[in-house]
């Protein structure tokens, strides 16, 4: 199998306080990682030191067999192929639904108008938000801008999609709208890496699922054995807690 990414002994430590502590997985090419874990335990920091938004404190991340911390790395070229969808959908309100999914492919691809513009409009089709490109951010619902945030990303056409807790600040009733469009886009093969609460969602999407627990990976493997029989106390625990 093709790693897209493999990260090796990470640290990321914000003054005295250790938050990640030796970290080591790898995400194959095509494969979904569920991260779970209970608050404060290091999943939002560990997807924002993958993509650099934090800078790890030590460790390597191999990306087609490079480590990008190395010094002379190309960090602008790593963060093209790698898309992020935040909490808080962090859609720029001065533009529309279409301009949201095109700024990025203008300005950091240099796409003509007219490809990122089509480019655009296939995956605000693939999430169903294609009825809405005039519409600014501020007329949207939780769910709607959510995934326009999907579209926007899933328009750079990354080699693997970053969620961090994307359904978090949603009322209840949209949740499922953004679960579903996330179900779908599993199906075709896209490389995604989701830190989610959501467990019902994580036990039937993932292949790998990540417990991390205080900083460190507590226990990861296949949502059967994370989910019917965890080796670690410690996850059994997190599970009663939240199932």
């Amino acid at each position: 199998m093709e790693k897209i990414i493999e990260i090796k002994h990470l640290n990321k430590s914000f003054g005295n306080h250790e938050v990640l502590k030796d970290i080591n997985f790898s995400v194959n090419k095509g494969e979904v990682v569920c991260i779970i874990g209970s608050s404060g335990s290091g999943k939002s920091t560990l997807l924002r030191c993958i993509n650099l938004l934090e800078v790890p404190s030590g460790g390597e991340i191999i990306y087609k067999g490079e480590n990008i911390l190395d010094d002379n790395h190309d960090i602008c070229l790593y963060r093209k192929n790698l898309g992020m969808v935040f909490q808080q959908f962090n859609l720029f309100n001065n533009h529309d639904v279409l301009g949201n999914c095109m700024v990025g492919q203008r300005k950091v691809l240099n796409r003509s108008k007219e490809e990122a513009e089509n480019i655009s409009m296939k995956y605000l089709k693939v999430v169903d938000m294609d009825k809405y490109i005039n519409a600014k951010p501020k007329q949207l619902s939780g769910g709607q801008k959510q995934r326009v945030a999907i579209a926007r990303s899933l328009s750079m056409e990354p080699d693997v999609i970053l969620f961090d807790e994307p359904t978090s600040a949603l009322d209840p009733e949209m949740v499922g709208e953004v679960l579903k469009v996330m179900n779908e886009l599993a199906k075709t093969g896209l490389t995604m890496i989701i830190v989610t609460h959501e467990m019902e969602f994580a036990k039937d999407v993932a292949d790998r699922i990540v417990f991390m627990d205080k900083g460190v990976i507590a226990e990861e493997g296949t949502p059967d054995k994370i989910f019917n029989n965890p080796s670690k106390e410690r996850t059994r625990e997190f599970l009663r807690r939240v199932i």
